[in-house]
């Protein structure tokens, strides 16, 4: 008879191979998702791809949360295709997933008194197999990335809402699957704290991640993200690289303001700015 260990061992998820660069890690084809009686998504499809950061733009309710959840097999759609490494999404289990998406939700609740370092740890609950120094050295790294070493024995309920959300972020980060989708995750934060995420975001691409962010800033998806996908009434309104999408005409259209795209005069970056009256 087998023993309950070689059974939990045998049936242990194993981690994915290493991506290689552009390979696509997650895909929705022909999604549409109605919640209630309303149309969130209608027949939406963008692709996920190792080496980059994909950044999800558009004006509140135009599906960017809901796509994201979808991406992250979290919320099934009613119609069309999402695949996760290659397969089908619903076909993971829980425990493979987790290794290989990391999701950051808009606002992160503790109802337990969990020190900031015990909510980073939880980042490495699917790793059950990892070493004791595995663990320590992707919690100590995260939490350095996210500058919140300094208080790693407070509360978590004692945060502030931006220390808040770097804490979550750290989890996120702790966790090291080769997807990372990222729900707002520069809403609650300080200027110097919001370069601080995109840069995160984009070393995790030149590490060989993909990285998935819902962004309302234009300015930080102009700056950081390799592709942005423009939401629009649950639809894509344009999917490629900012400085070849970002257009004055669509942004205006798009947002229902008057935006203009200019050239930044020292590096030649995009700049997104709302026209204002003087």
């Amino acid at each position: 008879m087998r023993s309950l260990g070689m059974i939990r061992l045998r049936h242990r998820p194993v981690p994915p191979a290493p991506a290689a660069p552009g390979d696509v890690l997650a895909e929705a084809e022909g999604v549409s998702v109605r919640l209630g009686d309303h149309q969130v998504l209608t027949d939406v499809g963008v692709r996920v791809r190792a080496g980059e950061v994909l950044a999800l733009v558009g004006p509140n309710g135009a599906g960017k949360s809901t796509l994201l959840s979808v991406l992250a097999a979290d919320l099934p759609p009613a119609a069309g295709a999402v695949r996760i490494h290659d397969r089908e999404a619903a076909e993971w289990s829980a425990p493979e997933l987790a290794l290989r998406r990391a999701v950051l939700p808009q606002s992160t609740t503790l109802s337990f008194p969990f020190t900031v370092e015990e909510v980073v740890r939880m980042g490495r609950a699917p790793w059950t197999g990892a070493r004791p120094e595995e663990d320590e050295a992707a919690v100590a790294e995260a939490m350095a990335a996210t500058e919140v070493t300094a208080f790693a024995a407070r509360p978590f309920s004692a945060l502030s809402g931006g220390e808040r959300a770097r804490v979550a972020l750290a989890r996120v980060l702790a966790q090291r699957a080769p997807l990372l989708m990222l729900d707002e995750p520069t809403a609650a934060l300080d200027l110097r704290h919001q370069e601080l995420v995109l840069r995160l975001c984009r070393e995790r691409a030149r590490a060989g991640d993909a990285v998935v962010v819902v962004l309302h800033d234009l300015g930080l998806a102009a700056a950081y993200a390799h592709r942005v996908a423009v939401l629009r009434a649950g639809r894509v309104a344009a999917d490629g690289p900012p400085e070849e999408i970002f257009t004055g005409s669509l942004l205006s259209e798009v947002y229902d303001q008057p935006v203009e795209v200019l050239p930044h005069p020292r590096t030649g970056a995009v700049l997104v700015l709302p026209v204002r009256e003087r």
